[in-house]
């Protein structure tokens, strides 16, 4: 697989391709949490921070997925939820990672996963994962992450488990 890297720079370039592959991920679902329109305000709150940062996959000239997020600020974490006494320091948070049904279950979405944690010198990583969906937390908990606590960010979102990573601890 071949993987490309996008910035902040980068965001409105690749706009379209993650708009596109959502939509792809999400045809069959009627949540309106899960539209387009929906999703395209969180792409365009995530990629305008300057630090943000996006690794998508390619295979044979065709898209397999992505990943993105940036670092919170000093003091940030996730709406709804305190941040944990032992998660200090310099912080990641994964907003998003999505791989297209046809390449889902082959390990790109942990390739892509692992290209854009290498890429960030921070001591933890965090991300949310929809709480009705205990493979996918199980996944993520095999990849080093444990769920701290649960969150209900907004009125319209699903309850979500807060996972975090610890990568260093000094």
């Amino acid at each position: 697989m071949d993987l490309k890297w996008h910035t902040h720079a980068d965001a409105r370039a690749v706009r379209p391709l993650l708009l596109d592959l959502h939509d792809e991920v999400y045809a069959n679902d009627p949540d309106l949490f899960h539209s387009r329109e929906r999703f395209s305000y969180f792409v365009d709150l995530w990629s305008g921070r300057e630090d943000w940062r996006c690794v998508s996959g390619w295979e044979n000239g065709g898209p397999v997925g992505y990943a993105y997020g940036s670092r919170f600020k000093p003091g940030g974490w996730w709406k709804g939820t305190d941040r944990p006494r032992t998660v200090r320091g310099r912080i990641f948070a994964l907003s998003e990672l999505m791989v297209v049904p046809r390449w889902q279950g082959t390990g790109r979405a942990q390739q892509i996963h692992d290209a854009l944690v290498r890429s960030v010198d921070v001591d933890f990583v965090t991300l949310l994962v929809d709480s009705t969906h205990p493979k996918v937390q199980a996944l993520y908990e095999k990849w080093g992450y444990e769920k701290r606590a649960e969150t209900d960010p907004s009125d319209d979102s699903p309850v979500y488990a807060v996972m975090v990573r610890t990568l260093r601890t000094d």
